[in-house]
């Protein structure tokens, strides 16, 4: 079984996570960004309308980013599609959608035996998510 997904907008990486202080106690949380994110990856696998994946699966996620708008038109048309070297990192990005999908795609993060992932430059920032079951 084979799942194949799209989130829209600019792809975001797991974000450390910040600390805060109430009441005299220390209290972690994740940034707003990276929970915005992840909860955009979930809407769109639930929206897809897969069910549930088990067994050992294998990921692959192409990470579009905006081309700066203030490049020229022929520098525009000449990134489309091409590499993307600029922050987040790769793990980064892999993390947030693992993490997103845990519990609602899979059951646990740990069934993910293979991860291909890719950034480029592309006029629609968006995030291209397929799963698949070992052996397919």
């Amino acid at each position: 079984m084979t799942c194949s997904f799209q989130v829209l907008g600019k792809p975001v990486g797991k974000g450390r996570p910040r600390f805060s202080t109430v009441n005299g106690y220390v209290r972690p949380y994740t940034p707003t960004k990276t929970v915005e994110f992840e909860n955009l990856v979930r809407i769109a696998w639930m929206n897809a309308g897969f069910e549930k994946m088990d067994g050992m699966l294998s990921v692959g996620i192409d990470a579009y980013f905006p081309i700066p708008t203030s490049y020229s038109k022929k520098k525009q048309a000449a990134l489309e599609g091409a590499d993307y070297d600029k922050k987040p990192d790769v793990d980064n990005i892999c993390k947030s959608v693992l993490d997103a999908l845990n519990g609602i795609a899979y059951d646990d993060d740990k069934q993910v035996v293979s991860v291909v992932i890719r950034k480029m430059y592309s006029a629609t920032p968006r995030t291209d998510i397929v799963i698949a079951q070992k052996g397919d």
